[in-house]
Formats: C-alpha cells, sequence, structure tokens
C-alpha cells in the first residue's frame, strides 16, 4: 500500500471514529438519558430518590455535602453558560474574551476545588463509615466513579490549558460542537482539534448523563414543591397535661 493510499486509509478511519464520538454517542446519550428517565419515573417512582444516609453520620456530611452541592452548581452554571450561550453574544454585550477568560478560569477553578473537595469526603465518608459502607450499592460505586473521572478530568483539562498552558478557547471549537448537536447539524469535525483532556472530559460526561437515570442522581431533577401546599400533618399527644404556653403556628389543639 502507498504512502497516499494510507494516509487516506488513516483519514477515512479518523473520520469514522470521529463521527461515532461526537454525533452518535452524544445522541444515543441524550435519548438513554430522557428515556431512561421517563422510565425510571413510571416503574420506579418509589426509588425516586438519594437514599439518604444522614441517620447513621451527619459530621461529614454536613461538610461534605454542601462543599459538593454548591462546587458543582456553580460548574453546571458555568458550563451552561459556556456551552450554550454563543461568544457573539457576550462580546455583543460588552464583555471582553479576555474578561471572559480570567471570569471564567477562576470561578471555574474554585468551583472544580470545591466540588473535588466535597466529593473526596463523600466518598471518604462512605468507605469508612461502617453503616454508610453497608448500605452503598455496586450502582452508588459505579455512579461515584464515573462523576468523579468526569470532574477531575474537567477539572484538569481546565488547570492543564488556561492554568499551566498558554490557554485554549473552547467556545470556537466545543460550545458550536455542543450546539449543533441540538440544532440536528452535528459538525464533529470541531472536536478533532481540542485538547485530549477536553475530548476525554466530554466522552466522560457523555457516558455519565447515558447512566444518569439509574442512579440515585435522579433527585437533581426533582423538588419538593408539594411541600408548599400540602396540608399540616396532625400528631396526637398522649400526655394530658398541654402546658401553659401557647402552641406554634402547625402545633394547634385540633378539639378531639
Amino acid at each position: 500500500m502507498t504512502a497516499t493510499a494510507q494516509s487516506v486509509t488513516l483519514a477515512a478511519e479518523t473520520r469514522t471514529g470521529g463521527i461515532l464520538l461526537w454525533v452518535v454517542l452524544p445522541y444515543v446519550a441524550l435519548a438513554v438519558f430522557i428515556l431512561g428517565h421517563v422510565w425510571r419515573y413510571r416503574y420506579d417512582k418509589f426509588g425516586w430518590t438519594t437514599r439518604s444516609s444522614q441517620l447513621y453520620e451527619s459530621r461529614l456530611l454536613r461538610i461534605g455535602s454542601p462543599l459538593f452541592h454548591f462546587g458543582i452548581l456553580v460548574v453546571l452554571l458555568g458550563h451552561i453558560g459556556g456551552l450554550v450561550i454563543p461568544k457573539s453574544w457576550t462580546e455583543t454585550a460588552g464583555i471582553s474574551e479576555h474578561t471572559y477568560h480570567i471570569g471564567a478560569v477562576v470561578l471555574g477553578t474554585i468551583a472544580g476545588v470545591a466540588t473535588v473537595g466535597g466529593l473526596a469526603i463523600l466518598i471518604y465518608r462512605r468507605r469508612t463509615v461502617g453503616p454508610v459502607f453497608s448500605a452503598t450499592t455496586r450502582n452508588d460505586k459505579a455512579m461515584y466513579v464515573s462523576l468523579a473521572l468526569t470532574i477531575v478530568l474537567g477539572l484538569s483539562a481546565t488547570v492543564a490549558a488556561n492554568v499551566v498552558g498558554g490557554g485554549y478557547d473552547y467556545r470556537e471549537t466545543i460550545s458550536p460542537w455542543f450546539r449543533s448537536i441540538f440544532y440536528l447539524q452535528p459538525e464533529p469535525d470541531l472536536m478533532a482539534d481540542a485538547p485530549v483532556l477536553f475530548q476525554l472530559h466530554a466522552i466522560s460526561a457523555l457516558l455519565l448523563f447515558a447512566f444518569w437515570p439509574f442512579t440515585r442522581l435522579v433527585h437533581m431533577l426533582t423538588a419538593p414543591v408539594g411541600y408548599l401546599t400540602r396540608p399540616y400533618i396532625v400528631y396526637r399527644s398522649r400526655d394530658v397535661r398541654l402546658g401553659a404556653r401557647a402552641p406554634r403556628r402547625g402545633w394547634e389543639r385540633t378539639g378531639s
């Protein structure tokens, strides 16, 4: 086989691999994410829970859980802003690329470190506290590995490209590719020149989203809105001495 033929073959294989990774995988992950949640809610509604382990241990949970949740919230908002909002929009709003880059790197790094720290505490707690570890399923372990891998790869990509390296403007490549998926006009070639860590982060995120509906992470899509309108829970006391203090709101006597 001549050098030219080898080059053509290699280019075709690269093109095929790019289509599989940056066209097929995103649509498969998106379909599983949506249909998986529909299936889970329909057939496992009572399993739609975090399976809280607070009763087993609360000291480490009080530190790790807020640290992780606040960190991951900022990370998600940053991803939404960076991937969904086009670069031209922020420039039109008067936000220069340099200003956006500095803000994204600083906030992203802080939020990433907080997320990794909080997750590390939660994993340490789950591994070292006996009752919590006993309540941990294989599904939970796989979820923690997938979640940790995605977060660490994302933080590593940010630090390697924008802190240690000379900088990388993902809004010129990754962001347009991401939006092209939802436009139903995928552009896999945009991901070809992205740094390897960014590519690995994107792949791990897609796999995590495909796994998401079958884990306890489903609780992120729910909120206890019903608590605002549900009636009070009535408690009956066996103590005939009700005391002299006026009852608090919601604890009034029912008369029976």
